[in-house]
């Protein structure tokens, strides 16, 4: 048995990018930066480290909220680990990103938090196969 499935809390690195499948599905990218405590052993302080995670969301909602995905906001994702590898000028290349299924938001005001979900069943039909030729990566 296995378990694909991942929560990161961290800013923005950049803004979001909106792109589109040739079918017209809505593609957003951004990345994250997520940091660890680490122990200094030369000054036995805590330090944070920044991890850099590019995410990958698909679908209506994922363009929904993109507008107001700007570097520097605070977004908690939820979503699976997702490894593609290929070929660009006869170089092998590989990534691990993390494809986003549910995504939140900073609160806005009057306390509300932003929270963006497509519910499950709309999910599915909404994800493409990973391996489909119209992706652009």
């Amino acid at each position: 048995m296995s378990i694909n499935s991942v929560v990161i809390s961290g800013n923005l690195t950049r803004d979001a990018e909106v792109r589109r499948t040739a079918s017209g599905l809505a593609i957003v990218s951004f990345g994250m930066a997520v940091n660890d405590r680490v122990k200094n052993k030369q000054t036995g302080e805590w330090e944070n480290y920044a991890n850099f995670v590019d995410v990958t969301w698909f679908g209506a909602y994922a363009e929904k909220c993109a507008g107001s995905m700007t570097k520097g906001t605070r977004a908690c994702v939820f979503g699976k680990l997702h490894y593609s590898t290929w070929e660009r000028d006869g170089q092998k290349r590989s990534k691990l990103e993390v494809v986003a299924q549910e995504v939140e938001l900073p609160p806005r005001a009057q306390g509300q938090q932003a929270q963006y979900q497509a519910p499950q069943a709309q999910y599915q039909e909404q994800m493409p196969p990973m391996y489909e030729d119209d992706l652009p990566f």
